[in-house]
């Protein structure tokens, strides 16, 4: 009988449920010793020899392999392990819901979950159940540092583990030291966030990259805040020839001397497959832009490179500008809030040209640099561009057209931002009019603070009801007060055509405030064109309580955000 039942075991485990496989058991065993000691064995490794010892001989065959592990044995009865694979999945389930997450046998989501060294202890020891986890997400769990050797000590069960994520966890040195000895054991990691942890950066982060060795498959790095030092610049630069299949590195905010950049380059010599380069807020200044330029001769695949906020930079584009032209697979530059001069928009004007994977360009926020967009404008591959950020660049008016006579060109635009540009109010139509019907692919329009008209926001709705902005998934045309009742009455009239439209927003300045009355009625006409709406602001505009009242009905009955003052009337 004994026999059979282990044959139904081996057979039938896939359509027989927990509970018969539990009652199994028990009807196998003939004693309540010999019934827990094996499934004990596997939740209690921390047992003495001598319990180990009775609990293997019950699990094994007396074929005098008695000191072996049973986690390495090969005669372990395969319904003792069906049964505790159940029980271990149950501590997981119970484990996780209790914090207040679904649980997942490939990825564990525990971010944002007040974890405890104690807790880390417990997930150490569910890890043997989770042999498919893919990933691990414990960010911003500020308790967890200085407690990771528990949790990285057992990692060889998670042999799976793709994605490591430990963002704001006040990660220590000793914890960077147990994540470099435990590599070995995840061999498929490919991603490890570690950002905004200061104890990475001080000098620590070679506690981590000593460990790496060579042939690593780390694919993306990202270091975000994690105050690196210039030692910690020389750590990771040593590491990189060691990270091969190393595609994305992030040390955004981090403030990076000259002799940092140095450091960072310094060992690299030889050409290197590097796609994503994020270098935002990090001090650059112009000697640093000069040495980075000379490294970029080893990075000829890369693909998206932010230099934004580095206002140090203001002036010095030019001495990187001889190998970027070198970047042929460059789609995506980033240069916003770097105080650019219109000498560094005329050294771009000489790069652009052979920048002919360019799609996306970001160079907003730098206020000196209206005049001289017009001959940037003027080079990019139009045709190939899907996002153009020109926000708050001064765009003179000469440079306003010059857009508008490029906008026809721009037929795979997604992204078009010009807001806090003055020039535009009152022309807009030049830019509406531009855009293809039906076939424009435009899906985030940002006007805030341009100082539109009615006339404006009329041309608007023409271009809606035109089909012009079916694809448009967000608008933003806050923060222009110029614009009469008249102009959103027309915009509201003609939702029809943004039917794709997820995110509007309307509001006002904050100390500018006017009643919603007049077109109100027209805009909770529209809701029920509008089916993909999931966001909007009508911050400072003054609705009466009837009034709330009624779009409360409204957006009750959707899964609709809706963003207003909380007063019903201005301040006196």
């Amino acid at each position: 009988m004994e026999s059979s039942d282990g044959q139904r075991g081996r057979d039938g485990s896939q359509k027989r449920s927990a509970i018969d496989l539990i009652m199994n058991q028990i009807r196998r065993k003939t004693s309540f010793e010999r019934r827990q000691r094996p499934v004990g064995f596997l939740f209690r490794p921390g047992e003495n020899n001598d319990r180990k010892s009775r609990s293997i001989s019950e699990m094994k065959e007396p074929d005098g392999s008695e000191g072996k592990s049973t986690a390495s044995g090969t005669d372990t009865d395969p319904v003792d392990m069906e049964v505790s694979s159940v029980v271990g999945w149950g501590r997981v389930k119970q484990f996780v819901e209790k914090l207040g997450k679904k649980p997942d046998s490939q990825a564990l989501n525990l971010s944002h979950c007040d974890l405890t060294a104690t807790d880390v202890v417990e997930l150490a020891t569910l890890l043997p159940f989770l042999t498919q986890l893919e990933v691990v997400d414990m960010s911003w769990n500020d308790l967890v540092g200085g407690s990771l050797k528990a949790l990285t000590f057992h990692l060889q069960h998670a042999g799976k583990l793709s994605i490591l994520r430990l963002c704001g966890c006040r990660i220590t040195a000793q914890d960077l030291t147990s994540l470099g000895e435990s590599l070995d054991s995840v061999p498929l990691l490919e991603i490890v966030d570690l950002s905004w942890n200061a104890g990475v950066g001080g000098d620590s982060l070679h506690c981590l990259t000593s460990q790496l060795r060579s042939g690593c498959m780390i694919r993306a790095l990202r270091l975000v805040d994690c105050q690196l030092s210039d030692a910690d610049m020389k750590a990771l630069g040593q590491a990189l020839p060691l990270m091969p299949s190393l595609e994305d590195l992030d040390v955004s905010c981090n403030r990076i001397t000259t002799g940092g950049v140095k450091e960072l380059f310094s060992c690299v010599n030889t050409t290197h497959g590097l796609k994503t380069l994020m270098l935002h807020m990090c001090g650059l200044e112009q000697d640093g832009l000069c040495i980075f330029g000379e490294a970029l001769q080893f990075f000829p695949t890369l693909e998206r490179l932010d230099l934004s906020a580095n206002k140090g930079a203001s002036g010095g584009l030019a001495k990187m500008t001889k190998n970027l032209a070198q970047m042929t697979h460059l789609s995506c530059l980033g240069i916003h809030l770097c105080g650019l001069t219109e000498e560094d928009v005329m050294a771009l004007v000489q790069v652009i040209p052979s920048l002919s994977a360019l799609t996306e360009l970001d160079v907003s926020s730098n206020k000196k640099i209206g005049d001289a967009l017009q001959s940037l404008l003027s080079v990019l591959p139009l045709p190939k561009m899907r996002s153009l950020l020109l926000n708050n660049c001064g765009l003179s008016t000469d440079s306003y057209e010059a857009l508008g006579s490029a906008v026809p060109s721009l037929s795979q635009l997604e992204r078009l931002n010009v807001a806090w540009n003055k020039s535009v109010g009152g022309n807009l139509g030049l830019l509406l009019g531009g855009l293809p019907p039906c076939t424009c692919k435009l899906q985030e329009l940002r006007l805030s603070s341009c100082d539109l008209t009615t006339e404006d926001v009329l041309h608007l709705a023409s271009a809606s009801k035109q089909g012009v902005l079916s694809q448009v998934k967000l608008l933003d045309l806050s923060y222009n007060g110029t614009v009469g009742d008249a102009g959103w009455t027309a915009l509201f009239g003609e939702a029809g055509g943004l039917k794709a439209l997820e995110e509007l927003d309307v509001s006002r300045r904050p100390a500018s405030h006017a009643a919603a009355s007049p077109w109100l009625a027209c805009l909770l006409e529209a809701l029920p064109k509008l089916p993909a709406l999931t966001h909007l602001a009508l911050q400072h505009w003054v609705l009466q309580q009837e009034e709330r009242d009624k779009l409360e009905n409204v957006t009750t009955k959707r899964k609709l955000t809706v963003e207003c003052d909380k007063q019903s009337s201005p301040p006196a």
